[in-house]
């Protein structure tokens, strides 16, 4: 996953850099509006965040460029809460507006819950990891060629783990994918839910593994 950091604040941009980099993603950072509009042409972006306020272009510019060629999703940051400029963001092509001062949590579970959906528009796609395959339109799962019944939690947990096989995720992250960061339970409800999908994906070559103080990974035969 690739996110392009568009904020002429740049230890905010690190800031927001480090936290993403320390989740998995893949981060670049661009401190004005001409560079931030070359960097979003030139390589291949699963979201942006865009800096109203830049030197140069403007980000309502940056984006109205972006929409002309991509549809990649498109986060504006801003310390100006004006009606106009939200209505004129999303008129640009913006799909959801940051207020700074912003919670690092909060920006990557709204993030995270784009990506889930941008997923979910794509019905017709099939993961297979070792003898385990998942249809995600149907939602169906096959473990050694045999039909599974998954609930939605279980089913949305396994298709994540075998997009990303041999990751680890700590606890916080995967609370907060799948339940949200205003979930007011604690992270055993995690572990509950790994029991239950372990069980489900008995005799598989694809298998849970606990990472001790820091999470699950799900490994999977090369």
């Amino acid at each position: 996953m690739r996110i392009l950091i568009v904020e002429d604040d740049c230890f905010l941009a690190e800031a927001v850099s480090d936290y993403f980099s320390a989740k998995g993603w893949q981060t670049e950072e661009a401190h004005d509006g001409n560079s931030a509009l070359e960097m979003a042409a030139s390589g291949n972006w699963q979201m942006i965040l865009l800096d109203v306020m830049l030197p140069g272009m403007d980000g309502f510019s940056v984006c109205r460029e972006i929409r002309r060629s991509s549809d990649v999703p498109v986060f504006f940051i801003t310390a100006r809460v004006l009606e106009a400029d939200e209505l004129n963001g999303y008129a640009v092509g913006a799909d959801d507006y940051v207020t700074k001062p912003f919670s690092l949590p909060v920006l990557y579970a709204k993030v995270m819950a784009m990506m889930g959906r941008i997923r979910g528009g794509r019905p017709e796609e099939r993961v297979r990891r070792g003898d385990v395959e998942v249809d995600a339109g149907t939602r169906k799962v096959y473990v050694q060629g045999k039909e599974r019944f998954l609930p939605p939690k279980e089913f949305e947990m396994l298709l994540f783990f075998l997009e990303n096989p041999n990751r680890t995720f700590t606890r916080e992250q995967l609370l907060i994918r799948f339940w949200g960061y205003d979930f007011d339970g604690n992270e055993r409800v995690v572990d509950n839910h790994i029991k239950k999908l372990r069980k489900a994906l008995a005799g598989s070559v694809c298998v849970i593994r606990t990472v001790r103080k820091s999470g699950y990974r799900m490994e999977v035969p090369s």
